[in-house]
This record gives structure tokens, sequence and C-alpha cells, in this order.
């Protein structure tokens, strides 16, 4: 009986001890260094860009028969994608997100 618990705990003890391991090569993966010499480049998330998404869309729909329904379409647009494209028609390339914004009936969503 006392060798199976000795065992048991045996098992126990490797079993933490290789947990610890893993830990620690999962923290050190995160703190490398990039390209640039930077320590923990793989921590940092690119924050997105602010945007003024109410000047952009009015810019955006100033030239719409329907300004309100344009106006509402860009906000959603510009609040998930932080972009809007230049002009007032056209040019999604620039913005891919807002090209790929579709409705339920499958149309495009975004002016």
């Amino acid at each position: 009986m006392k060798f199976l618990s000795f065992f048991l705990i045996a098992i126990l003890l490797l079993q933490s001890f290789e947990e610890a391991l893993t830990l620690s090569d999962a923290a050190d993966s995160l703190t490398q260094v990039d390209e640039a010499g930077n320590l923990g480049g793989l921590l940092k998330k690119t924050p997105k860009p602010k945007i003024n998404c109410s000047h952009e869309c009015t810019r955006r729909c100033s030239k719409s028969s329907r300004k309100n329904l344009c106006h509402r379409a860009c906000k959603t647009c510009c609040l998930r994608c932080h972009c809007v494209p230049p002009g007032t028609y056209g040019n999604k390339n620039v913005c891919p997100c807002y090209a790929k914004l579709r409705t339920h009936g499958n149309k495009p969503k975004c002016p």
C-alpha cells in the first residue's frame, strides 16, 4: 500500500513539474525579441486608428439622395472597420473590410 501511494505522489509531482516547464516555455515564447529588437513584440497588438466616423460619413454621404439612410449604414461600417473610403462613391478597394460587409440579402451594406 505504501508503494502505491509513493508511486501516485511521484506521478503527481512529475505532472506538476511538466506543467511548470510548459508554462515557462509559453512565457518565454511570448517575450521573444522581434526583428526590430523590441522585447515582447508578440504581446503588443496594433491599435486601431482613431477615426471620426460622423465626419467621414457626412463627407461620404454628402451627394446621396437618402442622406439619413446612407449616414446610418456608413457609420455602422466605419465603427466596425475603422475606415471610410475617400470620395463620395466607389474607392472601396482602399478599405477591404468596408467593401466586404453585406446585408442579409447579400447586398453591399456600406455606401
